[in-house]
C-alpha cells in the first residue's frame, strides 16, 4: 500500500447540511464534528455568516480543541472575514464564481444596466463585456485574498463553477491567488463533468499552472461525482472535498468514505493521517439519523433551498439546473434568502412584494426552520402566508387586487 498525501476537506457540517430535509441541532453537529475529526481530516467546514446559532458553533468547536480543523467558509465580504477571524479559526474558505455564466449575473454593474436586465450569457454578450466582468471579478477576489492573508488566515478559494468557466481564464485566475492560497478548489457545481474530461482537465490545468495545489469539490448531479473525484486524483490533484455519505444540496456531494476507499482498493493508496475505521463511524452515525443523500436524476436532487443558488436560477435556469426537462423545486429553512420568496411570489402567486417584505419573510422562516428543526415546500409557505403565520399583512389570501 502506497502512503500519499492529499488534504481532505469536509463539507459534511455545511454543503451537507444545505440538502433539503437534513437539519442537525446544535448538539448533533457537535456530535458529527467530533467524529468527523477522528477520521483525520485536514478540514471540517462551516459557514458562520448563516446564522447566530452557526457562529456560535464555531467558537465552541474551535474552544473544544478542533481548530486546527475548523474552516470556516467566507463570502466576500470583509465583514465576514473579520467575522470568521473572531470565531478563532486559523484557515478560511474563500468562495467566488469564475464561470462566465455566475459572473455575468451576479456583477453589480452589469445588475444595474438596463440594457443587460433579464439577459444571461447565451444572449450574444459582447466580448468586450466579458472581459470586464472577468478583471472584476479578478480584483475583488485579490482584494480579499490580500486582506484575509494581513489577518494571518490561512487560505483557500474555492472557484465555483470551475468546470464550466473559461479555460485560459481559470489558469489565470490560478496563477493571480496561488500567492495567498494553501489550496485552489476547483468545484464541479452542477455536476456536469465526466470522468473522461475530468482527467484531461486536471491534467491540462495542472501543466498550465506549474502544478500548483489544485483540489476538488464535485457534485453528483448526473451520479459522477466518486468516479470524477477518482480520476481528477489520478491526474495530479492533490485534495478532495466532499461530504460524508454524499449528503449535499439536489444529489449531493462526493461521499468522502467512498473517494478515500476507493482510492484505497482500486488503486492501493492511502491517504496519509486518515484513521479508515473511524470513516464507518461517521456514516453509521448518519444512518443512524436517517441522513441519506438524494439520488441522481430524482425528485428529491431537484430542490434547492440556498439562497444565492435560488437567486441565480430565478434570472438564469441554467445556472444551477442542468436538466432542460425538470422544473427546480424551491424550498425554505435556514439556509434561503430573500430570492427564495421572490421566486414564491413572482412564480407561483404572480405578484411582487418590495425587498424589505421578501427580507422579513427571510428572517421569519430562518427562525421558523431553526425552532422546528425542519425545510418547508412552497405548498407550506403559502398555507403558513394564509394563516398569518408568515407577515400577516401581506395580504395573502385575502380579497385584494
Amino acid at each position: 500500500m502506497e502512503i500519499v498525501k492529499l488534504q481532505i476537506s469536509d463539507e459534511t457540517l455545511r454543503d451537507g447540511e444545505q440538502q433539503v430535509g437534513v437539519f442537525f441541532e446544535a448538539a448533533t453537529k457537535q456530535h458529527l464534528a467530533g467524529l468527523i475529526a477522528q477520521t483525520g481530516v485536514h478540514q471540517i467546514a462551516l459557514m458562520p455568516s448563516v446564522h447566530a446559532t452557526e457562529e456560535h458553533l464555531v467558537k465552541t468547536l474551535v474552544r473544544s480543541g478542533l481548530g486546527h480543523q475548523i474552516t470556516a467558509s467566507t463570502m466576500m465580504r470583509r465583514q465576514l472575514i473579520d467575522q470568521a477571524k473572531a470565531c478563532g479559526v486559523d484557515q478560511i474558505i474563500l468562495f467566488h464564481a469564475v464561470s462566465d455564466r455566475l459572473l455575468f449575473l451576479r456583477d453589480r454593474s452589469l445588475r444595474r444596466d438596463p440594457q443587460y436586465s433579464g439577459k444571461t450569457v447565451d444572449d450574444q454578450i459582447p466580448s468586450a463585456v466579458l472581459d470586464q466582468v472577468r478583471q472584476n471579478m479578478l480584483k475583488t477576489v485579490l482584494k480579499h485574498l490580500r486582506y484575509a492573508a494581513r489577518l494571518g488566515l490561512k487560505i483557500c478559494f474555492a472557484a465555483e463553477d470551475a468546470s464550466r468557466a473559461d479555460f485560459d481564464f481559470l489558469v489565470e485566475c490560478i496563477r493571480q491567488f496561488r500567492p495567498y492560497l494553501e489550496q485552489f478548489l476547483l468545484c464541479d457545481t452542477v455536476g456536469c463533468l465526466t470522468p473522461e474530461k475530468t482527467y484531461i482537465w486536471i491534467h491540462d490545468l495542472l501543466e498550465c499552472a506549474d502544478q500548483a495545489p489544485l483540489s476538488v469539490h464535485f457534485h453528483n448531479d448526473m451520479g459522477l461525482a466518486l468516479e470524477n473525484t477518482i480520476q481528477a486524483v489520478r491526474a495530479g490533484a492533490t485534495g478532495i472535498s466532499g461530504t460524508f455519505s454524499g449528503i449535499g444540496e439536489r444529489a449531493g456531494n462526493v461521499a468522502l468514505e467512498q473517494a478515500l476507499n476507493g482510492l484505497r482498493l482500486r488503486l492501493g493508496w492511502e491517504v496519509a493521517g486518515i484513521d479508515y475505521d473511524a470513516l464507518e463511524q461517521v456514516t453509521a452515525y448518519l444512518h443512524q439519523l436517517r441522513v441519506y443523500a438524494a439520488p441522481p436524476y430524482s425528485a428529491q436532487a431537484l430542490r434547492c433551498e440556498t439562497g444565492i443558488h435560488v437567486n441565480s436560477i430565478l434570472r438564469d435556469r441554467q445556472s444551477y439546473s442542468i436538466f432542460p426537462q425538470a422544473e427546480p423545486e424551491i424550498w425554505f429553512g435556514k439556509c434561503s434568502g430573500a430570492s427564495n420568496f421572490q421566486y414564491l411570489f413572482e412564480r407561483h402567486l404572480q405578484r411582487s412584494l418590495s425587498r424589505d417584505q421578501y427580507e422579513q419573510l427571510r428572517s421569519t422562516i430562518k427562525i421558523l426552520s431553526i425552532q422546528q428543526q425542519r425545510s418547508f415546500s412552497h405548498q407550506e409557505v403559502i398555507e403558513m402566508l394564509e394563516h398569518g403565520i408568515l407577515a400577516a399583512d401581506l395580504g395573502v389570501g385575502n380579497d385584494q387586487d
